[in-house]
């Protein structure tokens, strides 16, 4: 039987950080981090990560696990998890999954078979130098006339991704989408079961535009500032996200620090849309609208819930 393990999702800013750590320290549980900034080192502000002091109280994993300049990709989230959930339990402790990144939860779920994908390093500066010259639009664009299914679940200026559609493209002379059509798929290493937070749009809006300016008055651009002085390239992942790279943006002179939070503002809306757009696909899910359930009650629910499964031995 596949093991369960339980899962506390929803969109950026809906309120994850403030139930899940009163619902690890109810059900005796560690914390698995199921966020693609939170693994960078160095990415602390912008990334919100749980300070140290919270950390040492309940254990957090898959934070700070690469530096910035390295690849991180769902494969090694899925090889990282299942070792900390083996760790985990040999404790006696509950792993309880936090955090909203779809694709790694889709990866533990169901994970993806796929040869072995081309890779062609000049072809990559080629298309990054277009990009310099042209614009990263140009390359979205070509990348979406070819492809649209693939361009339709990554952000137009996501480089990184982008240029690693069309290198495929160009390589195998197929679509991305058709390749991982064809590899086919098999069951993950978990069955997950969900609790979800959700907040009505515009709610969730106006959080999005608190957290970011809060974010912006307690060090981020001087963080962001940090990491170019490192000699860090504005082109590796870490920098990829929203927040980042329109700080990189205000540090390179190329706009305002009102423009740079304005940005990220819509930036992360932006993504808060899609999170709901692949979270709406997961299955099973048990949803608290915190608009209507005051957070104590859902907090005691959950744990009640919780318990039960775990009598149960199902996580």
């Amino acid at each position: 039987m596949t093991p369960f393990l339980l899962a506390l999702i929803g969109p950026t800013a809906v309120g994850k950080t403030a139930i899940s750590l009163p619902l690890a320290e109810a059900l005796g549980a560690e914390i698995i981090s199921v966020d693609s900034r939170q693994v960078y080192r160095y990415l602390d502000v912008g990334a919100d990560k749980i300070s140290p002091e919270v950390r040492r109280r309940i254990p957090h994993h898959l934070i700070d696990v690469v530096d910035p300049d390295e690849p991180f990709s769902a494969a090694d989230f899925v090889a990282r998890t299942t070792d900390a959930v083996e760790r985990i339990r040999r404790r006696g402790r509950t792993p309880l999954l936090v955090g909203g990144t779809p694709f790694y939860y889709a990866a533990l779920a169901e994970r993806t078979l796929t040869p072995d994908l081309p890779r062609d390093w000049n072809l990559r500066a080629h298309l990054e130098e277009e990009a310099q010259k042209e614009g990263r639009e140009a390359l979205y664009r070509r990348l979406a006339e070819r492809d649209p299914d693939y361009a339709g679940r990554i952000h137009p200026h996501d480089l990184r991704r982008v240029v690693r559609g069309l290198e495929i493209l160009e390589l195998s002379g197929k679509p991305p989408t058709q390749i991982y059509r064809e590899g086919g798929r098999k069951e993950g290493a978990f069955a997950l079961s969900y609790l979800g937070l959700t907040r009505p749009r515009e709610e969730l809006y106006r959080g999005i535009a608190r957290r970011a300016t809060a974010q912006f008055s307690a060090g981020f651009p001087e963080e962001v500032e940090m990491l170019l002085s490192r000699g860090y390239d504005p082109r590796c992942p870490a920098l990829q996200g929203f927040g980042y790279r329109e700080l990189v943006r205000y540090h390179r002179g190329e706009c305002t620090l009102e423009d740079a939070l304005v940005g990220d503002i819509a930036a992360t809306k932006a993504f808060s849309r899609r999170q709901m757009t692949w979270f709406r696909k997961f299955t099973p899910v048990l949803w608290y609208d915190l608009s209507v359930e005051e957070e104590e009650e859902a907090l005691r629910h959950m744990v009640d819930l919780c318990r039960q499964r775990m009598e149960d031995g199902t996580t």
